[in-house]
């Protein structure tokens, strides 16, 4: 081995390193440069140091080197001989050109051989694919060929042990590529599939495929919205970027007819031998990826799954050793985590610095051919851009992840655990969204909560809730569109929908709804007691049922999240797993999320000039309050749509007895509690112990649930027990609006009996002739000042 050799490798590592050469690249480079028995002995060593820093290529080095010396004997043999031919051939053709021979015709080998001439002294023949057609297994020792070998030559067989070895003529490793399909995993951090592509030491070909049908399922799950369709698009130019700026690019395509149609595809133009995806888990989604992964299967493709989107994957939660009772709590989910644990979550993996890139690229589909983020066009021809607030609110990329989560890290995480339901202030996240589409990894993010300094369990515990609902949503397909508890799904609701088109445009009446409205309306987004306060209203007060706001939040919401809309919207109805002991009332709740009114000052900006005391009820406010802050009701501000809320509260509370009393089958006569039919696995589960289920006819098992104390008590009067919370300060700012309006009466009073009296004294002047008084006398004068003496005036 020469010292120029090795400089020339070294420099190549660099170029390596650079991203200006591929691993299979460099590592033909070392074969040709150092020899075999030299690339056997130092290549590992060589690459040592990126054991350290570049852990990802340095595992592709170390399986391009061992699959190429893992051959054997015969076919290194080939490999060597043909690398010889490659780099000898010229010369070896120069020197026989110099002989002079006069009968030797240099085109024709056929008349070399009858000369004597033996092999290593012919130049080999191409054919049409670039490679050399003299069979290395020729090759003997300066021995000329014999008669029946020389067909060897002229016609090679075109077998599948050739096709094997023109292929590693091309490239010693010669892998077959990887398709990385990605779904909701859009980041190059912490993404084990990506890694995984990595350690198949082959060429990674990322594509992401879009089939609407698909996405939605057979029900009304309103899985893929306006404003989500809009963030996906936008996520996908940010990871493309990330892409190009690693040497390769994303292949975007319309999945028609299918996905699995589109995969068989890719795999024939590319030649790919696996398919490497993130695990997704909506029951419709999940049946769609076995039925694919098992068509690959038997077509010869390997199939890679990696369950990287919830910190447990739903599908091995098991309630064994904990019961049914208290199921679809986070506490109940949380114990049958901590009873069956599952493999470890594993420390966050690094981003790649280089990603290798196919020889040949398929061919894709422009990004905006999906129309994930498709505008609505006048007739006129205008674009209406309905997604320019939401370009302003938020950053798209994975950087922008990152920045909002070291933001929240170093600021709003100390003030999450006690004020994270504040809606003036930013205590919360903002990260729901990167969490959705995969670019930002729930493992990192449970990593860096658990370093930050003051650990919030409260922070914590939401990726639990995140779990819990797909763990619902793995138990309960008809999560999104059908109430889970039989007699719900006979409520009377409201179909009045001018109050419904009220409530979606922020047009209630009631500021802190429509504040949350319009904040979601404009930029995708409202934190989760906010989205509280929304379900609250529309459910409670204006008996909407439930599905009409899961619908909307889904079109609405940039995070959308099938399964965890439909739990929460599920448990707000009333008719979900859980029932929640309390009901966001739409102005007492102000008093504790936007005490100051700056909330509601931000989104609803005809209200801003009103005290803090009637920003959050307007209808309260003395009327020459409203005048001097130019609201007026009905007008540049809406009436309420409902007014008595207690009434409302108090009827739909009527509406579930009387549907439970209905329904009685449903409801257990020991504890009152409603009773709720067990899907296949937990019935499954729980056969060892059936103390907590109620068999009811056949094979149907019914289980009590969390059930409201309202339900429970089964009592006419309701007084004792209020599930609405009332503010922080809610009774002081109640008396003093009520002392408010008592002045501003008193004030009034008074102003009319000074005008009376001033006009009384004016006339009684003109009657008697007399001057009559300055009518300004003693205004405009704080009533502790004093008169001015006339030395003062003088100065």
């Amino acid at each position: 081995m020469s010292v120029s050799a090795m400089s020339e490798v070294r420099l190549k590592l660099r170029d390596l390193l650079l991203g200006l050469e591929d691993a299979e690249g460099f590592f033909c480079l070392c074969l040709s440069a150092l020899g075999e028995r030299d690339t056997l002995a130092l290549f590992l060593d060589l690459i040592k140091p990126l054991a350290s820093g570049h852990v990802q290529l340095y595992s592709q080095l170390s399986a391009i080197h061992t699959n190429y010396f893992s051959r054997d004997e015969e076919e290194a043999l080939e490999v060597a001989i043909a690398l010889s031919l490659h780099d000898t051939n010229q010369r070896s053709f120069d020197q026989l050109a110099e002989r002079g021979s006069e009968n030797r015709e240099p085109g024709d080998p056929e008349k070399l051989i009858q000369k004597g001439c033996t092999l290593k002294h012919i130049r080999p023949q191409r054919d049409s694919t670039d490679t050399y057609t003299s069979g290395p297994s020729l090759v003997v020792d300066d021995v000329p060929l014999k008669n029946e070998d020389r067909g060897h030559l002229t016609k090679p067989k075109k077998s599948r042990r050739h096709r094997k070895k023109q292929q590693m003529l091309k490239n010693p490793s010669a892998p077959r590529p990887v398709l990385l399909w990605l779904r909701r995993d859009l980041r190059m951090w912490d993404n084990p599939a990506l890694i995984g592509c990595l350690e198949l030491g082959a060429p990674i070909i990322p594509v992401f495929l879009w089939n609407a049908t698909e996405e939605e399922g057979s029900g009304l799950t309103k899985a893929a919205g306006g404003a989500s369709k809009y963030w996906m698009h936008q996520a996908l130019v940010c990871l493309n970027r990330s892409l190009e700026e690693r040497g390769s690019h994303l292949v975007t395509q319309r999945a028609e007819p299918s996905s699995l149609t589109a995969l068989q595809a890719l795999v024939a133009e590319t030649g790919a031998g696996t398919v490497v995806a993130t695990a997704l888990y909506e029951p419709w989604l999940q049946e769609r990826d076995e039925a694919v992964w098992a068509t690959l299967e038997k077509q010869g493709v390997k199939c890679h799954i990696y369950h990287s989107y919830c910190l447990r994957d739903p599908n091995t939660v098991s309630t064994r050793g904990v019961g049914l009772r208290g199921i679809g709590s986070v506490s109940h989910f949380i114990s049958c985590c901590n009873q069956n644990p599952g493999p470890g979550i594993g420390a966050p993996l690094d981003a790649p610095g280089a990603l290798p890139s196919p020889s040949s690229w398929p061919q894709g589909c422009p990004l905006t051919q999906l129309e994930l983020a498709l505008m609505p066009v006048r007739k006129d021809g205008t674009v209406i851009d309905w997604a320019a607030n939401i370009r302003q609110a938020w950053d798209f990329s994975e950087e922008g992840a990152q920045a909002r989560l070291e933001t929240f890290l170093k600021d709003g995480v100390y003030r999450y655990e006690k004020e994270s339901c504040r809606a003036d202030v930013p205590n919360t996240s903002c990260l729901s969204p990167y969490l959705h589409f995969g670019q930002l990894s729930v493992r990192s993010l449970l990593w860096d909560a658990r370093d930050a300094r003051c650990r919030p369990q409260k922070f914590q515990r939401k990726f639990a809730w995140r779990d819990l609902a797909y763990w619902q949503l793995c138990l309960f397909p008809d999560l999104p569109w059908e109430s889970l508890r039989p007699p719900y799904k006979a409520l009377p609701w409201n179909s009045d929908r001018a109050h419904l088109k009220a409530w979606q445009r922020g047009r209630t009446g009631y500021p802190l709804v429509d504040a949350a409205m319009r904040q979601l309306w404009l930029t995708g987004w409202m934190n989760n007691y906010m989205r509280h306060v929304a379900a609250s209203f529309l459910i409670a007060y204006l008996h909407i049922a439930w599905q009409e706001g899961y619908r909307w939040f889904q079109d609405t919401l940039v995070d959308a999240d099938v399964a965890i809309d439909a739990m929460m919207w599920q448990n707000g109805g009333m008719c979900g797993l859980d029932h929640w002991n309390f009901v966001m009332h739409p102005v007492d709740a102000a008093l504790t999320c936007d005490p100051n009114g700056n909330y509601v000052r931000q989104w609803c900006p005809e209200l801003k000039g009103l005290p803090d005391d009637f920003i959050h009820k307007p209808w309260m406010c003395p009327g020459s309050v409203l005048r001097r802050a130019g609201v007026i009701l009905g007008q540049n501000y809406p009436e309420r749509v409902v007014v008595e809320l207690e009434e409302r509260r108090a009827q739909s509370l009527q509406d579930v007895r009387m549907v439970r009393k209905r329904f009685s089958e449903y409801v257990c006569q020991q504890t009152g509690c409603d009773l709720l039919p067990l899907p296949t696995k937990l019935v499954q589960e729980a056969l060892g112990s059936t103390d907590d289920l109620v068999q009811r006819g056949g094979n149907e098992f019914l289980l009590p649930v969390i059930t409201r104390m309202e339900f429970r008590l089964e009592s006419e009067d309701t007084a004792s027990h209020s599930a609405v919370l009332k503010g922080y300060v809610s009774r002081k700012r109640d008396e003093k609006i009520a002392f408010l309006n008592k002045c501003d009466f008193t004030a009034s009073v008074m102003y009319e009996n000074a005008q009376r009296r001033e006009r009384m004294e004016k006339n009684h002047c003109m009657l008697e002739d007399l001057q009559c008084p300055p009518t300004n006398r003693g205004r405009g004068r704080h009533r502790n000042s004093r008169p001015v003496s006339g030395a003062a005036q003088q100065r």
